[in-house]
């Protein structure tokens, strides 16, 4: 469920917030930017775009539902993946990781949209998640880019299991039983 706290500076100012303040969202944001980084620049173009415009698209089907589905296991394990995936390096076509890229913002956005509408949330916070995504993604997928020595490749592929490591911690506290 989204706990989209208000900031005072309007609904677009809180979905930004919010996204920076949910590690469940965040986490596989910075993956998705670290192994289209990984991918060269081309594969990072479209990610760049893809990413936010499924998520807002997935948030706006969402807030129609109002209908969440097992969020705390599906972004953990969406977060393991896509961790686990940069942590691989393994090269996948741009077909496969547009597809990837786009079931994440999907998931990922009708979870957030979802929880906009149960909580009784402006839709506008989803154009907020989608602008704090694009811009992570711009950052992330350039510095990777960027990034030409062998070891620091695999600093990004040391990130990307941290990454499915705490996605893994996520799906443990998703999945726990209370007492």
């Amino acid at each position: 469920m989204i706990h989209l706290a208000t900031t005072g500076l309007g609904p677009v100012y809180d979905g930004v917030n919010h996204l920076l303040r949910s590690p469940e969202d965040l986490l596989p944001v910075i993956a998705m930017s670290l192994l289209a980084g990984l991918h060269g620049q081309s594969d990072s173009r479209r990610v760049l775009f893809v990413l936010p415009l499924s998520w807002i698209i997935g948030g706006l089907g969402g807030f129609a539902s109002g209908v969440e589905f097992m969020p705390g296991v599906l972004t953990a394990l969406s977060c393991m993946a896509v961790g686990a995936l940069t942590a691989l390096d393994r090269r996948m076509s741009p077909n496969v990781l547009t597809v990837l890229t786009a079931l994440l913002g999907l998931l990922h956005g009708w979870l957030n949209g979802a929880g906009i509408a149960t909580s009784r949330g402006d839709l506008l916070a989803l154009l907020g998640i989608g602008t704090a995504v694009f811009v992570l993604v711009s950052v992330g997928t350039a510095i990777v880019v960027s990034l030409k020595a062998a070891w620091q490749r695999v600093v990004v592929r040391v990130a990307g299991s941290w990454i499915a490591a705490i996605g893994l911690l996520l799906l443990g506290w998703a999945m726990r039983r209370p007492h």
